[in-house]
């Protein structure tokens, strides 16, 4: 089966991660082409095969969480604490164009690869490790997972009703964007090392991505010294812009220019409101916000949000209706680009695996795995004849519990 990118064609990945953040990144270099070796400890794994919503997936090692980060992968089990498999891995790493792993700041270090060792193994390696704060400063040795750097970062203190704030996002999204930060790194320095022949150590902090992603959040505060605050659905840049009752559920609207409001009050039959002076200017409308929605939705909740979706659609004015995962996975909009993609699943059972593509097209075409998940240490046996290991000393490697 074809990649369907291969702008990382011939480009190998050692991906040394576990559960999110590391595996989502190397799970979007494998989707552009690249041949990602999950290194994977024996007898267990990753420990996301045993994480996920369907506990006899996770009885089998093939866990959900496992199973939508790990297509077109494939997976070696290497014992690193052993003398043999540490003699296997610097094979694999001289051999490798990119490092990646999410162990705590040193683990890999006390397994004698600090970076300097990997670098005279390798001059033109890519090494990257994602962590939750970086390999360097006061907390860099701290255990960190994806709600710890949502409080920390300062997303909870902004998610939410000034009632229900400090709220956890609904998904991951810390690890989510630690994983998208480090296979632009990657990319990035991929780009150098063609250039220069060297290659580069990467830091990522998961703490330092997530403050970054909050954009004009974080800015508002640095150059204007508002402290953000929890506003529910709504955006304080702009009024009305937020989410709105209907006759039968919520509907997004977004009137964040002049116009757009102009013509939201055309199509809603509400031109007193352009004139009405607490409404009239981008301001006035921010500072009356609360007023302006209930007037909205006088006339919003004569109808069902699929009408004013419609309705509103045909004009200048940005409105989307909310919908659960379900609904959202059902738009013709995602069929028709194409997201889901199906592959086999890796014990063969009878049913098929749903996993997200890339969120990329390239060169017009939609992005997914070439392959499924591998099962655990599938590939090992083929990886180390790849480095020049016969059957025999392969054997060996068995027989003593490295591989």
């Amino acid at each position: 089966m074809r990649p369907d990118a291969d702008l990382l064609a011939g480009v190998r990945v050692l991906d040394l991660t576990n559960v999110l953040a590391g595996p989502f990144a190397g799970y979007q270099l494998a989707l552009m082409g690249a041949d990602v070796i999950k290194v994977e400890v024996p007898g267990s794994g990753d420990l996301a095969r045993n994480l996920g919503a369907d506990p006899s997936l996770s009885k089998d090692g093939l866990g959900i969480s496992f199973l939508a980060q790990n297509s077109a992968k494939r997976s070696i089990t290497l014992d690193v604490k052993k003398a043999p498999g540490r003699a296997v891995f610097e094979r694999l790493v001289r051999e490798a164009d990119v490092l990646l792993e999410n162990f705590r700041p040193g683990v890999l270090e006390r397994l004698g690869f600090p970076a300097d060792v990997l670098r005279s193994l390798n001059p033109g390696l890519v090494y990257c490790a994602v962590s939750g704060f970086g390999q360097t400063g006061p907390m860099r040795g701290r255990p960190a997972y994806d709600q710890i750097i949502q409080g920390l970062s300062g997303m909870m203190s902004v998610t939410g009703t000034p009632d229900s704030a400090p709220t956890r996002t609904g998904f991951p999204i810390a690890d989510t964007l630690g994983g998208y930060a480090a296979a632009f790194a990657i990319s990035a320095a991929l780009v150098k090392r063609a250039r220069t022949g060297f290659g580069s150590n990467l830091d990522v902090s998961m703490l330092e991505t997530a403050v970054a992603a909050m954009g004009w959040v974080v800015s508002d505060y640095l150059v204007a010294g508002r402290k953000p605050r929890a506003m529910g659905n709504e955006n304080a840049t702009s009024a009305p812009s937020g989410t709105f009752r209907t006759a039968d559920g919520a509907l997004n609207i977004a009137a964040n220019r002049q116009e757009q409001y102009v013509e939201l009050c055309a199509a809603l039959g509400r031109p007193e409101l352009v004139t009405d002076e607490r409404f009239g200017t981008r301001e006035a409308r921010k500072q009356h916000r609360l007023e302006l929605k209930a007037e909205l939705e006088k006339t919003l909740e004569q109808h069902p949000a699929t009408f004013w979706d419609e309705l509103l659609a045909s004009t200048g004015v940005p409105v989307a209706p909310v919908l659960t995962i379900e609904e959202a996975l059902a738009l013709d909009q995602l069929t028709g680009r194409d997201l889901i993609h199906t592959v086999p699943m890796p014990d063969g059972r009878d049913r098929e695996l749903r996993v997200l593509g890339s969120s990329v097209h390239v060169d017009g075409r939609a992005v997914g795995p070439a392959t499924r998940p591998p099962r655990l240490g599938e590939h090992t046996e083929e990886i180390l004849t790849e480095l020049g290991y016969t059957a025999n000393e392969i054997a060996q490697l068995h027989s003593e519990g490295t591989t």
